[in-house]
């Protein structure tokens, strides 16, 4: 949980909040057939530890001040991955930073299947 101070109190974002505007950024975003979830050694960890495993292929994790975001997608056959993937990077980046005014560090894309649409 990130906690910022400013004038009027307050505000405490958790990491379900982050999951979700990142999960909802991406998928605004044209070439994603679905959002996967490829559950790696790290994620059975962190569910062994927090009891879940990450929602919608959707992992965010604080560096201080900063945030680093991983994505699994799903995309449509056919479509061009690289400009599919750089969209979702700049989606994603600037929706999260302007909501929360948080500086995004990176965002990590990975592409799990391709699926005929």
């Amino acid at each position: 949980m990130i906690t910022k101070v400013n004038p009027y109190g307050h505000i405490s974002l958790t990491n379900d909040y982050l999951t979700a505007l990142a999960a909802h950024a991406a998928a605004q975003c044209y070439g994603i057939a679905a959002m996967g979830q490829n559950p790696t050694g790290h994620d059975v960890r962190t569910a062994l530890k927090h009891g879940r495993l990450p929602e919608q292929g959707v992992t965010v994790i604080e560096n201080g001040r900063q945030l680093h975001i991983v994505l699994h997608i799903m995309v449509g056959y056919g479509l061009n991955i690289k400009t599919i993937t750089q969209s979702i990077t700049h989606r994603v980046r600037d929706e999260v930073e302007h909501a929360t005014g948080l500086k995004v560090e990176c965002v990590d894309v990975f592409v799990d299947d391709i699926l005929s649409l």
